[in-house]
C-alpha cells in the first residue's frame, strides 16, 4: 500500500507539470513560460525517464518479499512418529531454516517408504526425481562404496566420538564424494548403535558370540562381522526375521533399540546385550539438482540448518535410547546387560578393516583410525 501510495502521488505530480508546461508552451505572454517545444519536451522526457526508474524500484521492493518459498520434498522410510529419530531429523531441519531463512523454504516430509525404499529414494535423489531424504549409511555406501567406514564394527567408543569426526573435515571430505553421484551430502545424523539380542545366553564375551546364528543384513560388512567374531551370520529380509526368530531358524538379531520396542522384540527374545557393535550412521541428502535451484545464501542457509538439525538429532536420539532401554528393563520382559570389555571384540575386527582399506582408501582409513583414537 505504501509503494503504491508513493507511485500514485508521483503521477499526479507529472501529470500538472505536464499541465503547467502546455499552458506555459501556449502562453509566451506570461512570465516563465517556455520559449520553445524543445524546452518543454526535454522537461516531459524527464518526468517519464524518472517515473520508470520509480515504477522499477517500486516494482522490485513490493515484490522482493512475496517470492514464494522454495518447496522441497523429503523422503524416509520410517516411521512419522515423534520419538522416530528419522522425523526428528526432519522437524530440527525444518525448524531451523525457518529460524536462519524465514519464508524462504517449504519442505514436506514423505515417511514409511512414501517415496519409495532408501535403494529406490537414492535413485530418485541421482535423477533428481526426488529433492531429499535420510538414508541409512548401509544403503548410501552401496552407491560411494567409501561409506562403508563408517560401518566398520566397534569404530566409534561413543557418539561423541563419532559426532566430533563425522562433523569435522574427514566427515565433510566423505560427504563431498557424492557429488560424483548427483547428491549433496548435507550432514551426518543417526540411526543409533546396534545390540546383540537372542535366545541362546547373554552377550558378555566374545565366547559368548561363537556358534550362535545372528540374523544379519545382506551386507557383506555385517557378514564379515559376525564371522569374524565367531558367530554364524544369517543373511535375511527383515521381513522374515521376527518369523524366522520366532520358529528358530535362527538364535539371535541385531538392532538398535527403537527397532526393540517398534517391532516388539522384547515379546520374542530372552537377552538383549548392548554391544553398540555398529554405530548406524545416516546421511541428510539433497538432490544436486535440486541444490542447483537455490540462490547462494539459500544454500548456505541450507547446510547451516542440516549441521544443526544432525548435532540435535544424535543428541534426542541418545535420550530416546536411553529411554527405551530404562522402559525396556521396567518393563522386565527381557534380560538386558551391558558389556564392560569391548577392545576384545575390536581386536577381532582387525582383518576385516584390512579387507576394505582398498575401497575406503587407505590413506582416509588410517585418518579415520587415528581420530577415533584420540
Amino acid at each position: 500500500m505504501f509503494a503504491k501510495g508513493i507511485l500514485s502521488g508521483y503521477k499526479t505530480y507529472i501529470s500538472r507539470q505536464i499541465l503547467r508546461g502546455l499552458v506555459k508552451m501556449h502562453s509566451p505572454g506570461r512570465a516563465g513560460a517556455y520559449n520553445n517545444r524543445e524546452e518543454y519536451m526535454n522537461l516531459f522526457r524527464t518526468f517519464i525517464s524518472n517515473a520508470v526508474c520509480l515504477t522499477g524500484v517500486i516494482g522490485l521492493s513490493a515484490t522482493a518479499g512475496l517470492a514464494d518459498p522454495v518447496k522441497l520434498r523429503m523422503g524416509s522410510a520410517t516411521s512419522d512418529s515423534d520419538t522416530d529419530v528419522y522425523k526428528i531429523a526432519y522437524t530440527e531441519l525444518a525448524a531451523n531454516l525457518e529460524k536462519i531463512a524465514p519464508g524462504e523454504f517449504d519442505v514436506s516430509f514423505f515417511p514409511n517408504r512414501q517415496l519409495g525404499d532408501e535403494k529406490e529414494m537414492m535413485q530418485g535423489l541421482q535423477l533428481g526425481t526426488l529433492d531429499m531424504a535420510i538414508i541409512t549409511n548401509a544403503v548410501v555406501a552401496n552407491v560411494v562404496p567409501e561409506f562403508v567406514v563408517n560401518d566398520l564394527p566397534f569404530l566409534y567408543a561413543d557418539q561423541q566420538v563419532a559426532g566430533g569426526v563425522l562433523d569435522g573435515e574427514l566427515g565433510d571430505g566423505l560427504l563431498s564424494e557424492l557429488e560424483a553421484k548427483g547428491i549433496v551430502g548435507l550432514s551426518f545424523c543417526e540411526s543409533g548403535y546396534r545390540h546383540m539380542l537372542n535366545n541362546v545366553r547373554p552377550v558378555t564375551s566374545l565366547e559368548d558370540v561363537v556358534g550362535a546364528k545372528y540374523r544379519v543384513m545382506q551386507s557383506p560388512i555385517f557378514i564379515g562381522m559376525f564371522e569374524n567374531l565367531g558367530g554364524s551370520p544369517v543373511p535375511m529380509a527383515w521381513g522374515d526375521t521376527i518369523t524366522a526368530f520366532q520358529q528358530g531358524a535362527i538364535d539371535g538379531l541385531e538392532v538398535p533399540a527403537w527397532v526393540v520396542t517398534a517391532a516388539s522384540l522384547d515379546e520374542v527374545a530372552d537377552y538383549m546385550s548392548l554391544t553398540g557393535h555398529v554405530y548406524s550412521a545416516a546421511e541428510l541428502l539433497i538432490s544436486k539438482q535440486a541444490f542447483g535451484r537455490l540462490s547462494d545464501s539459500q544454500q548456505a542457509a541450507l547446510k547451516t540448518a542440516a549441521k544443526m538439525a544432525c548435532g540435535n538429532q544424535r543428541v534426542r536420539s541418545a535420550e530416546i535410547e536411553a529411554s527405551i532401554i530404562d522402559g525396556l528393563r521396567d518393563a522386565g520382559k527381557i534380560e538386558i546387560n551391558s558389556v564392560e570389555d569391548t577392545a576384545p571384540f575390536r581386536d577381532a575386527m582387525a582383518p576385516l578393516y584390512e579387507q576394505y582399506r582398498k575401497q575406503i582408501g587407505s590413506e582416509r582409513l588410517d585418518a579415520w583410525l587415528a581420530a577415533v583414537s584420540k
